[in-house]
């Protein structure tokens, strides 16, 4: 359309006379041109920043950003790094919203478990402690435990113990709409642990009758 045609001319005018590093994409020797890209050189710019680091480096940096899927961190010795913590590496429980962990201009610590295309994958949780190697300790079978109702899933519920979580399945209710009016978000209910699997870190509750 005409109208994005345009808008396009305006932002290159703006480009006229500035530096750009740009990557060579096409070389057409029948028209004599050059295709060049932006984004392909920084990009390849992102790459060689990466190969300074490696997998299971530890590194400070900055919470710059904060979404749904997790939060982007910018390395403090080279600002031009920039980072992503996926929310299952926040904390070793489930986490709803990455802003329960993490919020905006944070300093924090956090290991590096993968590098690809010059992205930067971080772990928070890979720092801490993992609750789950006490589990088998902390809780048995027929256990009464004092829970908050975390969230609701497909399956039933997550109640947060404290330390861990536990959760409660919807066929405990006899449907969705049963297991929601006996529950509520953020109340606290007495519970009873009916089996204990660290091994996938689960924890398995049931209603104190």
């Amino acid at each position: 359309p005409d109208g994005d045609s345009s808008k396009i001319v305006q932002e290159l005018q703006r480009l006229v006379k500035e530096d750009l590093a740009v990557k060579i994409i096409d070389v057409n020797s029948k028209s004599n041109k050059l295709i060049f890209s932006e984004r392909a050189a920084m990009e390849e710019g992102l790459k060689e920043l990466a190969s300074n680091y490696k997998v299971d480096e530890v590194i400070e940096g900055i919470i710059s950003g904060v979404a749904s899927f997790g939060a982007f961190v910018r390395f403090t010795d080279n600002p031009a790094v920039e980072g992503l913590i996926h929310i299952s590496e926040l904390d070793h429980r489930l986490i709803d919203n990455p802003k329960e962990i993490v919020s905006v201009d944070d300093i924090i610590r956090a290991k590096i478990i993968e590098i690809k295309d010059g992205k930067i994958y971080l772990s928070l949780k890979a720092l801490k402690e993992d609750p789950w190697t006490l589990a088998k300790t902390k809780y048995e079978e027929g256990m009464e435990v004092g829970g908050k109702v975390y969230m609701f899933n497909p399956f039933g519920a997550i109640i947060d113990l404290g330390d861990l979580q536990g959760q409660i399945h919807v066929s405990e209710f006899g449907g969705i709409e049963e297991m929601k009016r006996e529950l509520v978000l953020k109340k606290e209910f007495i519970f009873v642990v009916t089996s204990v699997k660290p091994e996938e870190k689960r924890i398995y509750l049931k209603m104190k009758k």
